[in-house]
C-alpha cells in the first residue's frame, strides 16, 4: 500500500495556457478528417464550462480559504458569449462531438442559461441526430428551473450530492442550504422529465461513507441513477491526500451487505461509469430500483477511451481534467472575427491529434514510485472546467 501523499493546499496558480498559431501558419494545417487522438481517442463529448462562480464551497472543489470573497474571478466581459459558444459548438460537431454537457462553477447561476440551451437545442450531430444536451448542477437552483430548463430543450441532469444527512452536506459543502432545498429540485427534475437522473456522489474517507447505504436505498427507491466517485486529485487547492481516497471497489462491498449487484454493460464507449443493477428476489435486474456507478479515476483508471475536451468560460480549451496545459481561442471569437470557422476547427483537430494525455494511469505509476512533486504541477482547477 503506498504512503499518503499530500497535495497542500496552496496559493491558486494556474497552468500554462498556449496561445494560437499566427493564421498564415494555420491556412497550412491539413483539413480535419476522421479526427483522432494518437491513442485512436475520438472527440465525441464536449464539456462547456459557464462560469466560474458557485454559491458552495465544497472543500474538495472550491475550498473557502483559497475561494474568498476577495477572489479573483473572471470578469463578465471574459466570459464567452452564447453566441461565441454556439459558434464554436457547430464546430466541434464538425469533428464529431455528438453530446455537450454544461458545467461550471454552478452552470444555473449564469443568466440567461435557458437562452443558450434554446440555440443547443437546434442543432444536430454530423448524422443528423440530436444533440445530447446534459447539464451537471448542485440542485440549489433546480426546483425554480426545472421546468424553464426543459422547455428549451435541455435532456437531462447530474446532481453533485454528497450526503442526505442536512449537517453532513451543509458541512462538505461550506453552505447553509438545506439538503432539502437539493432534494426538491431532483424531484422537480424528474418531474419535468429530465431523465435519467444522475446523482453524483464523491466519497472522502473520514466525512461521509456513512452516507453510502442512506444515499443508495433513498435513489434506489426513487428508480434513479446514484454513481460513487473517488475523491480525485483536481486543481491545485483541495488538499488531496490518497488516505482520503474509499476506493470504488470498497464501496461495492460495502452495498453487497444490503443488496444483490449484477454488473450492467456500458451504454457507449468512453462511459465513465462502470454501472451495476440491483437484482430482486426472483434473481432478475428490478427495472425501477434504478443502478449504481462507479467512476474510479484513481485505482481504475478509464483513460484509454477518454473521449472528453473541455472549455473553459474564457475560451480556453483543456484536454484532460487534470490538464496542466490549456489553449486559448478566446482571441479567435471575438466580435468581427478575422479568422474563418474552418481554419478553427484545423486547430482544434491538430491540438486533439497532438493528445497524449492520460494523468489517471500516470498517477498510477506515480504512486508506486512516490514522486510528490508529481502532485504538486499546476492543474486546471475543477471550478473552471467543471467535472
Amino acid at each position: 500500500m503506498p504512503q499518503p501523499i499530500l497535495v497542500r493546499n496552496q496559493k491558486y496558480f494556474a497552468p500554462n495556457v498556449i496561445l494560437p498559431p499566427k493564421i498564415d501558419l494555420l491556412e497550412h494545417y491539413p483539413s480535419p478528417e476522421n479526427v483522432h487522438d494518437p491513442l485512436k481517442r475520438p472527440i465525441r463529448d464536449l464539456r462547456i464550462s459557464l462560469i466560474d462562480r458557485c454559491n458552495f464551497r465544497c472543500r474538495y472543489c472550491m475550498p473557502k480559504e483559497v475561494f474568498t470573497p476577495a477572489y479573483n474571478y473572471l470578469a463578465s466581459d471574459k466570459i464567452l458569449s452564447f453566441n461565441q459558444i454556439i459558434r464554436l459548438c457547430k464546430i466541434f460537431i464538425g469533428l464529431g462531438v455528438q453530446k455537450i454537457r454544461l458545467t461550471g462553477g454552478e452552470p444555473l447561476l449564469r443568466k440567461g442559461i435557458e437562452e443558450l440551451i434554446d440555440q443547443l437545442a437546434k442543432l444536430s450531430t454530423q448524422s443528423g441526430k440530436a444533440l445530447d444536451i446534459t447539464l451537471t448542477t448542485n440542485g440549489s437552483l433546480l426546483a425554480k428551473m426545472a421546468k424553464s430548463l426543459k422547455s428549451a430543450g435541455l435532456t437531462r441532469v447530474t446532481v453533485s450530492l454528497d450526503a442526505l444527512d442536512n449537517t453532513s452536506f451543509q458541512s462538505i459543502t461550506d453552505s447553509h442550504y438545506p439538503v432539502e432545498r437539493i432534494l426538491e429540485g431532483i424531484h422537480q427534475a424528474q418531474a419535468e422529465g429530465l431523465g435519467p437522473i444522475k446523482i453524483n456522489m464523491v466519497v472522502k474517507r473520514g466525512t461521509n461513507e456513512d452516507q453510502i447505504i442512506p444515499m443508495a436505498n433513498y435513489f434506489r427507491q426513487r428508480g434513479m441513477i446514484l454513481r460513487f466517485i473517488e475523491f480525485m486529485d483536481v486543481g491545485n487547492s483541495n488538499g488531496w491526500n490518497i488516505s482520503q481516497v474509499v476506493p470504488s471497489r470498497e464501496i461495492l462491498a460495502t452495498l453487497q451487505t444490503h443488496w444483490v449487484l449484477k454488473p450492467l454493460d456500458a451504454h457507449y464507449v468512453g462511459e465513465t461509469a462502470k454501472r451495476w443493477g440491483y437484482v430482486n428476489a426472483e434473481g432478475n435486474l428490478d427495472p425501477l430500483a434504478g443502478e449504481v456507478g462507479f467512476i474510479s479515476s484513481i485505482t481504475e483508471a478509464f483513460c484509454d477511451d477518454c473521449n472528453r475536451i473541455r472549455l473553459s468560460p474564457d475560451g480556453v480549451l483543456y484536454l484532460c481534467l487534470f490538464a496542466s496545459t490549456g489553449y486559448d481561442i478566446s482571441e479567435w471569437l471575438q466580435p468581427n472575427p478575422t479568422i474563418g470557422d474552418d481554419l478553427i476547427s484545423k486547430y482544434i483537430a491538430h491540438i486533439w491529434q497532438q493528445r497524449l494525455d492520460q494523468y489517471s494511469k500516470t498517477r498510477i505509476n506515480a504512486l508506486k514510485q512516490h514522486p510528490i512533486e508529481f502532485f504538486q504541477k499546476p492543474k486546471i482547477e475543477m471550478s473552471s472546467i467543471g467535472g
